[in-house]
C-alpha cells in the first residue's frame, strides 16, 4: 500500500497534469494538505463523477467508500461534508483550476467566500504561506465552527462565520467565491487590489431541484490599474447558491442571458460599475454592475 505522503503527492501531480496547473506552490499545497482532516470521519459518501449526477436522486448519484482509509478521498471526487444535507466538498480539479487562475504567490492576501470545512481555504493558505493572509467566510454556523478548529494550526488563516457582506479589512490580491451569486458585492469589488483577481460564479436558480443548486458561468474578474474591471468567462458551472446575498430579481435576467448562448457570453470582456442604460453590448445588466462586451 502506498504511503500517505506518496499518495498525496501522486494525487497532486495528477491534478497538475489534468488541470495544467501553473501556480508553482499549488501542486505542493495539494500534496501537503491532508484532505481527510477537512472531512467528517470516514467511510465517506462520495459523488458520482457523471456530468448528470446533480440531476439524479441522492441514492443513485452517491456511493460510500469501503473504509476510512484516507487514500479513498485523495482522488478527483466530490466528498460529502454533510451527507444528510447533500453538501459536498467539491472536485479538486474544478476548485484547483479556479485557484490556479488566481495566480497566488507567497505573501498574497486572499478572501475566500464559502469555506465549508476549510479544505480549499487550507490549500490557498499553503500557497500564500505564513507571510500571506487568508480571510475565509462560512455562512453555516456549524461548518464555520468546525472549519475554524481544523484551520487553527495555520495562524495566518482567519475563519469568520458570516456571508462576507460586511466591511472587509484592507485590500485583497485574490478573491475566491465558492458559491453561486447573482452579482458581485460592491465591497468585494472595492476590496480587490489593482491587478487582483476574483473567481465569480454567476448562477440562476434551477427550478424543480430540491436544493440550493444553481447553474451558470464562472467569470474571472481582474481589477486594472486604473480601477476598471476586465472580465472573462472561464467555464460553465453547477454550484450551491450563496445564502443571504443573492438578488432574486436577477434570476430571470441571468436565465435569459444564459439562453442567449455561448457566442454572447464568451464575448464578455468588462465588468462595468458606471451608470448606463442597458444596450446591445450588455450581456447581464443589473442594478449595481453590468457584464458587457466592452
Amino acid at each position: 500500500m502506498m504511503e500517505p505522503e506518496l499518495r498525496r503527492r501522486f494525487f497532486a501531480e495528477e491534478l497538475e497534469a489534468v488541470c495544467r496547473l501553473r501556480t508553482p506552490a499549488l501542486d505542493d499545497a495539494f500534496a501537503h494538505v491532508k484532505r481527510d482532516e477537512f472531512l467528517p470521519p470516514g467511510p465517506w459518501t462520495v459523488l458520482s463523477d457523471s456530468g448528470e449526477s446533480y440531476m439524479m436522486g441522492a441514492a443513485v448519484r452517491t456511493r460510500v467508500t469501503p473504509d476510512a482509509d484516507p487514500a479513498r478521498v485523495h482522488h478527483n471526487i466530490a466528498v460529502a461534508i454533510d451527507p444528510e444535507r447533500q453538501l459536498f466538498n467539491g472536485q479538486p480539479a474544478t476548485l484547483g483550476a479556479w485557484i490556479d487562475a488566481l495566480s497566488l504567490s507567497p505573501g498574497s492576501r486572499v478572501l475566500h467566500v464559502g469555506a465549508g470545512l476549510g479544505y480549499y481555504t487550507a490549500v490557498m493558505g499553503e500557497c500564500v504561506g505564513p507571510a500571506g493572509y487568508v480571510l475565509a467566510y462560512e455562512v453555516d454556523a456549524a461548518l464555520a465552527g468546525e472549519a475554524r478548529r481544523r484551520l487553527a494550526s495555520r495562524p495566518w488563516i482567519e475563519l469568520r462565520h458570516g456571508d462576507a457582506s460586511g466591511p472587509l479589512d484592507g485590500a485583497f490580491d485574490a478573491i475566491l467565491v465558492n458559491a453561486g451569486v447573482t452579482h458581485p458585492l460592491a465591497s468585494w469589488l472595492d476590496a480587490l487590489a489593482p491587478g487582483g483577481r476574483m473567481m465569480l460564479p454567476i448562477t440562476a436558480a434551477m427550478p424543480g431541484i430540491k436544493s440550493t443548486l444553481g447553474k451558470g458561468l464562472v467569470i474571472l474578474v481582474t481589477r486594472d490599474e486604473d480601477g476598471t474591471f476586465a472580465a472573462r468567462v472561464i467555464t460553465v458551472v453547477a454550484v450551491y447558491s450563496a445564502l443571504g446575498i443573492r438578488d432574486p430579481g436577477m434570476d430571470e435576467r441571468i436565465g435569459k442571458a444564459l439562453m442567449a448562448g455561448p457566442v454572447r457570453w464568451m464575448a464578455v470582456s468588462r465588468l462595468r460599475r458606471d451608470a448606463h442604460a442597458p444596450d446591445s453590448l450588455c450581456w447581464l445588466h443589473g442594478p449595481s454592475c453590468c457584464l458587457s462586451h466592452v
